[in-house]
């Protein structure tokens, strides 16, 4: 048997199998949250952390010195990083993701844009006029990190819409808080460093456009571009914005796959550093770039810059003084109420409205009461609501108040999205959503069954013959299947939506009679291209089945009713056209890989094991 993958990702790598055990984002969470606490102790604790951020650094760069402080580098140059990634998560959302469709994107960018309008001006309400009235974009923007590791957190267990909904709100509202810092946080810009700024951007979009698809072209001119954003006087976070815009993003090509899997396969065939440079190019060329480097970046920005940001930016000395200054301040006061109610009603109010207004643009699992939570996590403005006190008030003392207004709205944003995540599980559950048990179970008389149906190793797949089926899932399921051998108890049910299939699925059902569904389905997947309806009879002639019955059984339509039973399941169930995996009755979580696969049908024994134990 070959290796178990899950075993071997524990061993090698057993913090990254622990974070995919726990989540991502409520790891990322809980990290954020140490690093803001470790900020607090340390400020409060001497004069060190002051001392160690305001500590200068430089470099020269064509006779011309950069100077920063070691929290301005943090602040414009990691951070630059940061909003890189959220560029990327903004590009692949309006080129493939929810963005991209106009009726899916009304609701997160008209929540989104409520969720900025409504704060501001609670926030100038409060504060017309004094020296805090220009930190008024700190309260227009959600921390992403944060609003997503809480929503994992509190928010209700089958809320993936919502998930989704938040990601599309925080991309708009990340859009629209680096647009206000351009336009509204830049003091003494210098016009002509804007022109190598355009030079390097246009350069870049040549590239995209030329299919350059290494990195390192695009890091080298993204340095450029960052240098000279910096030297203009524009917040240089906002390089790293419009360089991910104008990187390529795309569906994964399956031509690009299948040459990866061939020059895999000659390294393994010839282990020499040739191959195994090819093999390595082959692989990076078929993930888009534009994935590529959010995949690179994401462990980076969320478990070490943005804690690093907190770690220096969170620092608030919490005397007796400075907290009785806090809460008689209109700043302080400004950014909570902001923040906590601006953000609820902005986003729960004006996606009310969008519902109303657009009733189709409510999808299961993303109705008022959980719209209203996520309005109620919106107030966690945190990163950029912390960047922009750094950019508008000189003043430390006004300063350490608006951070403690941050700090504050944070925490009550928290309890109030827990609050109504809790009354809108008790009062309006979520009703149990379709497509995530299996329509009917397995019974060896009716289905394709490769095992015991009694082993809770169990696999269920809906699919046609296509492409992603053949050349992707059923490749899965094979390594599946050498790893786990017998324990496995494999099942194969059509989802026929493209007529030029059906043919093939009469072939399988009629091989089926005969006794012969695995080795005919095996022959299939090993094709490049389906034969044609002529083909079939060679085909089976190959293998020794009665050609004649199976070409009556296809041209009379023979076991049609068997085919339309197990589409019309899929259909019903709204599985859509892709192929879908349910393990141990339950749909398939997290993504289709032998690995997840393994792992999920592991847990899936031991909870059976424990069953037949206790009874």
């Amino acid at each position: 048997m070959m290796a178990d993958p899950v075993e071997e990702l524990k061993h090698r790598h057993p913090v990254r199998a622990f974070i995919r055990r726990v989540g991502g984002d409520t790891v990322a969470a809980v990290v954020l949250v140490v690093a803001t606490l470790a900020a607090l102790i340390w400020a409060n604790i001497g004069t060190s952390y002051q001392d160690l951020w305001g500590s200068m650094a430089s470099i020269t760069v064509a006779g011309r010195a950069l100077e920063l402080t070691l929290g301005d580098w943090v602040n414009d140059g990691l951070m630059a990083l940061f909003f890189f990634g959220i560029g990327l998560d903004v590009r692949r959302e309006l080129s493939i993701g929810d963005l991209r469709r106009p009726s899916q994107a009304a609701l997160p960018i008209i929540g989104a844009l409520g969720g900025i309008v409504v704060p501001a001006a609670i926030f100038l309400a409060i504060n017309h006029s004094g020296p805090g009235a220009g930190a008024w974009g700190a309260v227009v923007s959600t921390d992403t990190a944060f609003a997503l590791g809480m929503l994992a957190l509190v928010g209700p267990k089958r809320g993936t819409r919502l998930r989704v909904f938040l990601m599309a709100l925080a991309v708009v509202d990340d859009i629209g808080a680096l647009t206000i810092i351009a336009f509204f946080y830049t003091d003494d810009l210098q016009v002509l460093w804007l022109v190598p700024v355009a030079v390097g951007l246009l350069i870049v979009w040549w590239m995209a456009r030329r299919g350059v698809w290494h990195g390192f072209p695009y890091i080298l001119v993204g340095i450029i571009v960052w240098l000279c954003t910096y030297f203009s006087g524009i917040h240089a976070t906002l390089a790293g914005v419009l360089l991910a815009l104008l990187l390529p993003v795309y569906p994964t090509r399956l031509d690009d796959v299948d040459t990866a899997t061939r020059m895999s396969r000659l390294f393994r065939q010839s282990p020499r550093p040739e191959s195994a440079n090819r093999a390595r190019h082959s692989i990076s060329r078929a993930i888009p770039l534009n994935q590529r480097m959010s995949n690179l970046l994401e462990p980076y920005n969320n478990f070490l810059i943005v804690p690093l940001f907190a770690l220096g930016n969170a620092g608030v000395a919490l005397s007796g003084e400075t907290l009785r200054a806090a809460l008689t301040s209109p700043l302080t006061w400004g950014i909570i109420v902001g923040l906590v109610v601006g953000k609820f009603v902005g986003i729960t109010g004006t996606s009310a409205l969008v519902m109303k207004l657009r009733p189709q643009s409510q999808r299961p699992g993303l109705d008022l009461p959980r719209i209203a939570g996520v309005g109620g996590l919106g107030g966690m403005g945190f990163t950029i609501s912390l960047l922009v006190i750094e950019l508008a008030i000189d003043d430390e003392a006004l300063a350490d108040e608006a951070r403690i207004g941050v700090l504050a709205a944070s925490l009550l944003a928290l309890l109030l999205g827990w609050a109504i995540f809790s009354l809108g599980n008790r009062f309006d559950p979520l009703p149990a959503p379709s497509g995530l048990t299996l329509p009917r179970d397995v019974d060896e008389e009716n289905d394709h069954v490769l095992g015991s149906a009694d082993s809770p190793a169990q696999l269920v797949v809906y699919a046609d013959m296509g492409q992603i089926y053949r050349r992707q899932t059923a490749e899965t399921l094979m390594e599946v299947r050498h790893v786990l051998g017998d324990e496995l108890c494999l099942v194969y049910r059509h989802n026929v939506h493209d007529d030029d299939h059906l043919p093939v699925a009469l072939v399988l059902e009629s091989a089926a009679d005969q006794g012969a569904f695995w080795q005919v389905h095996d022959s299939l997947v090993r094709r490049r291209q389906l034969p044609e309806p002529d083909e079939f009879g060679r085909m089976a002639e190959g293998m020794h089945l009665d050609v004649d019955e199976l070409k009556h059984d296809v041209r009379t339509f023979a076991h049609l009713n068997r085919v339309e039973r197990d589409s019309e399941d899929a259909s019903d169930t709204g599985l859509g056209e892709e192929p879908a995996i349910f393990v141990a009755g339950d749909r398939l979580k997290g993504p289709a890989s032998a690995a997840n696969l393994i792992y999920q049908l592991r847990k899936a024994e031991k909870r059976g094991g424990s069953s037949q134990h206790q009874a």
